[in-house]
């Protein structure tokens, strides 16, 4: 079965570019992924197809009206009984990379994007949780939707292609991911560090814990003290022997095309 996803959003036709390119659009042709939209405006209960209306108690603005997210959810949740409806709205918890696994392993989700002012309060009702994709305000809910959606998509068996992708990277373990390089070996003076160059591979993979660390403890030191605490990774801090991925200073007969 593949991992499906519905948005229910005044704009569809806004969704098909990102959801149809590259490891999204790969993801549904191999039968991975699953995707569709609902056009709320299917959903209006008068002929001028109006699912909005001006704030009570006046305002600017104009708020999402509950009885058409309310037919659209029906008519979803009759299809597809065991779907999870995530609204996505400033007051969600924060969404982070444990909410894209947990959404991961779920056989169908739903996202309801807001627009204009907002979604009837009543509405929050309807759904099963809340999600923000962070303190900032944005036109519509449709961009942290996909966001969520590709967070999630990333993480179906065989989507990435390679699925280690996914494992060692920013989050996954509580920690940033450590700095990267490729070709050119020396660009502008400053050259790949050189335990990456050096085929050992235990030094390699104790370096780039190392920067893993080193990196989140100056960046994300909220995410250093929630780590999980390992007496390895304190011995591997404290030893000077192991370099952090600082890109070195090229020796003079270095060149910046160096393969």
């Amino acid at each position: 079965m593949p991992f499906a996803a519905t948005f229910l959003t005044l704009f569809p036709e806004s969704m098909g570019p990102i959801l149809q390119s590259s490891i999204l659009g790969r993801g549904q042709k191999a039968g991975l992924l699953s995707v569709d939209t609902i056009d709320l405006r299917d959903f209006s209960t008068n002929k001028h197809r109006t699912v909005d209306d001006s704030p009570a108690g006046g305002g600017p603005g104009m708020i999402l009206r509950v009885d058409v997210i309310d037919g659209a959810l029906a008519a979803l949740r009759a299809r597809h009984p065991q779907v999870h409806v995530v609204a996505v709205d400033a007051r969600g918890a924060p969404f982070a990379q444990r909410d894209a696994r947990r959404l991961s392993q779920k056989p169908h989700v739903a996202f309801l994007c807001g627009r204009y002012e907002g979604i009837d309060a009543r509405a929050f009702a309807l759904v099963d949780e809340v999600l923000s994709l962070g303190d900032f305000v944005l036109t519509g809910g449709e961009l942290p939707a996909l966001a969520m959606f590709d967070a999630a998509a990333r993480l179906v068996p065989g989507v990435l292609g390679n699925d280690a992708s996914a494992v060692d990277e920013s989050f996954s373990a509580v920690l940033l991911e450590e700095r990267q390089y490729t070709r050119p070996i020396v660009f502008k003076g400053r050259a790949v560090p050189p335990v990456l160059l050096s085929g050992n591979h235990k030094e390699i993979a104790r370096a780039r814990r190392k920067d893993a660390l080193v990196l989140t403890a100056k960046l994300r030191p909220d995410l250093f003290t929630a780590r999980d605490k390992r007496k390895a990774d304190d011995k591997l801090l404290a030893d000077a022997r192991v370099p952090a991925l600082e890109p070195s200073a090229a020796s003079g007969d270095d060149d910046e095309g160096s393969a």
